[in-house]
């Protein structure tokens, strides 16, 4: 997938560096781009982060996102900790770990221990055996309300907890917008006493709320994924229109200011991969070893970077950390400071996804990784 990418805002593959024969063959490394911090960092620091800010950054989560779900491919781990900014505010979607070609069969079933649970769509939290990139447009409206309010916005324990969260604020769900849930589910959402929404809670996440901001966040929330916004209708929404005005204005790399000093803009602001991802040749490797020999036969990438930029020194250093750094950021007139200092421990936000099962009664309680 990494090779495939070929996307401002999607981070891919500079060059891969392969042994030079089988039986050397114990790791890969992969080069990419080099950018400072991510947004988790960004959210939990003290730097004051503008209407500006929030609206370029979700304009190229999104934006991305429309990349990659027009070439069929689902992210399924969509989450502030694997969304990498530069100091110039340029965001690109990584880690792409959990990330697999959508399936249009509606009959197979799909993995459900995916997503950070934070940021897991209600279909998948009650046992859906099929879901779309609808699940991605969720976790893109649980970052849009932390980059308001600055906090986690579902935090709970456990998947159930995490329902019961998601439930208070858009309030029980109808039968109908159960539909992909899982009997055990429904029995569960059924036996609990009715709530009403109380999406005006919204607006008291920041002051930048407004109704505009709301608008967007409510039609990225929504229990039924069949109802859900998609990310190319998102992106339609006026509340981006400034995002999008100002990311082609200096930090896009699609348009280009001329001689004369007037900005040529592309004819096509947000593009599409030009045709959808092909995974069937992994249905034909079937050994280690027939992977390493298909590794090793594969052309090789070219590298693409120069090895007398800070991204290819900071590679070739041996050091593995990253030492604490302090930059200055400015989109426009707008100063920012990064201050990201090094973690000693993994926020919860970055543990990994929580399994649950449901039993024909009630959800059994599971521990977490």
């Amino acid at each position: 997938m990494l090779c495939f990418f070929k996307h401002e805002n999607v981070l891919s593959a500079l060059d891969i560096l392969q042994p030079p024969h089988l039986d050397f063959f114990q790791e890969i490394y992969v080069i990419t781009e080099l950018l400072q911090s991510d947004l988790h960092k960004v959210i939990v620091s003290h730097q004051p982060l503008s209407s500006d800010h929030i609206k370029v950054f979700l304009y190229q989560i999104l934006r991305g996102l429309k990349y990659l779900h027009s070439a069929r491919i689902l992210h399924r781990d969509i989450k502030p900790g694997n969304l990498l900014v530069n100091s110039n505010c340029v965001l690109k979607i990584c880690d792409f770990g959990l990330a697999r070609v959508e399936e249009p069969d509606s009959s197979k079933a799909m993995t459900q221990e995916v997503v950070t649970q934070y940021y897991r769509a209600p279909e998948i939290l009650m046992g859906a055996k099929h879901y779309s990139a609808a699940v991605d447009v969720w976790s893109v409206g649980c970052i849009f309300g932390e980059l308001l309010g600055r906090r986690i916005l579902f935090q709970a324990q456990n998947p159930v907890q995490q329902l019961e969260l998601i439930t208070e604020l858009l309030g029980t769900p109808s039968l109908e917008d159960m539909k992909y849930a899982c009997e055990g589910a429904k029995s569960h959402m059924l036996r609990r006493p009715p709530k009403p929404p109380s999406l005006s809670a919204l607006y008291t996440l920041s002051s930048q709320a407004t109704h505009e901001v709301v608008h967007l966040l409510c039609q990225m929330l929504v229990f039924d994924p069949d109802k859900r916004i998609s990310v190319t209708d998102a992106l339609a929404h006026p509340y981006l229109d400034e995002g999008r005005l100002r990311y082609h204005s200096c930090m896009c790399k699609c348009c280009y200011t001329t001689a004369s000093g007037m900005r040529q803009y592309t004819s096509e602001f947000e593009t599409t991969a030009p045709h959808p991802f092909d995974d069937h040749w992994e249905k034909k490797l079937t050994s280690i070893q027939q992977v390493k020999a298909e590794q090793l036969n594969t052309s090789r990438v070219p590298l693409c970077i120069n090895p007398q930029s800070a991204a290819f020194k900071s590679f070739a250093r041996k050091d593995k950390g990253c030492a604490p750094f302090k930059k200055t950021l400015e989109i426009l007139l707008s100063p920012v400071i990064f201050l990201c200092a090094a973690s000693t421990v993994a926020h919860p936000s970055e543990l990994p996804p929580s399994p649950h099962q449901w039993e024909a009664g009630a959800p059994r309680s599971v521990a977490r990784r």
